[in-house]
């Protein structure tokens, strides 16, 4: 859906400063959400934190939907909502909160951020062929992945490295599903997706025989909040609303940017190396997503996916 002109201005000084206020909360607050997640690791299970999670943002956000008028989704929608809600944050997100047990979050944001190229490398089997300089996108971006695995004593090769690669596979495919799937309209999508992965990950937490078998530190609470307020509810609204009021390569601009603010946030405040390897594999990473991005931008016309996440690079 392209924007109108004014719309793409921000419609005036005061629009402006709400998009790059949106653009702010976007790269801090997705780019924060890998050390938050890491936060509440501490004393919380993986899956039981991600089932509390998603479970509250998504309720306060449908009943929030619904006192404002807008309609329950028909059962067809729900099961659509289901299905991506399950690729899209019962893995994808889940997969993150296990892998980051060990990996730490400048790597995992930096793999999470190659779900764009996946996506590219995927449509090829849905018959969108990859242009000649998406095919140069994708092979920096992969590139960045295998220079990553190659040092700093943390390789992608044991458990918890699979699951970090396993969740931008599992988003990608999620996301291109969901075009051909009938979601709710609008927020509707997100609150269901939401609500519906929260109960699907407290089934999770249950099957694994996950225990709070530790006090809860206020560090964990705190960043829990933190997760469902900032993360969620705030992220996701900003999100939406630059998808209303820019064009998409503005409102998905996050993507290249959440990495970096990843990496700094990690090594500020977790004490995580910022070596030489590390920064070249996310330089690489970035502008694979960034050269497959311009290129689909400058050969499609703008679209809202319908997609909780599209080109989500954290969950964040």
């Amino acid at each position: 859906m392209a924007a109108s002109s004014e719309s793409s201005s921000g419609g005036g000084s005061g629009g402006r400063a709400l998009v790059l206020a949106a653009l702010f909360a976007l790269y801090v607050i997705w780019g924060s959400t890998y050390y938050a997640m890491r936060l509440t690791l501490a004393t919380l299970p993986p899956y039981s934190m991600c089932a509390m999670r998603f479970a509250i943002a998504g309720s306060v956000l449908f009943f929030a939907l619904r006192m404002r008028g807008a309609q329950s989704p028909a059962l067809r929608e729900w099961l659509a909502a289901g299905a991506v809600g399950t690729l899209l944050l019962v893995m994808g997100n889940g997969f993150i909160v296990l892998g980051e047990r060990t990996i730490d979050t400048g790597t995992a944001a930096t793999v999470v951020a190659t779900m764009p190229l996946w996506m590219a490398a995927m449509g090829w089997f849905w018959g969108d062929r990859p242009k000649p300089r998406e095919l140069v996108g994708l092979g920096f971006g992969f590139a960045g992945i295998v220079v990553l695995n190659g040092g700093d004593g943390q390789s992608l090769r044991s458990v918890d490295g699979l699951f970090i690669v396993l969740a931008p596979i599992t988003w990608a495919f999620g996301s291109l599903w969901s075009r051909r799937l009938p979601l709710p309209r609008g927020a509707m999508s997100t609150a269901c997706q939401m609500l519906l992965a929260g109960v699907g990950m407290f089934g999770v937490a249950l099957a694994r025989g996950e225990r709070f078998t530790q006090p809860i530190s206020g560090a964990s609470v705190a960043a829990l909040g933190y997760l469902i307020l900032f993360g969620s509810l705030i992220g996701f609204s900003a999100y939406g609303f630059l998808l209303q009021r820019t064009r998409p390569l503005i409102a998905t601009s996050y993507a290249y940017v959440n990495p970096l603010v990843a990496l700094a946030i990690g090594a500020a405040l977790a004490g995580e190396q910022l070596s030489p390897r590390k920064l070249g594999a996310c330089v690489l990473t970035v502008v694979g997503v960034l050269v497959v991005t311009l290129s689909r931008q400058s050969t499609a016309p703008s679209r809202v996916e319908p997609a909780l996440v599209t080109t989500r690079a954290s969950q964040k």
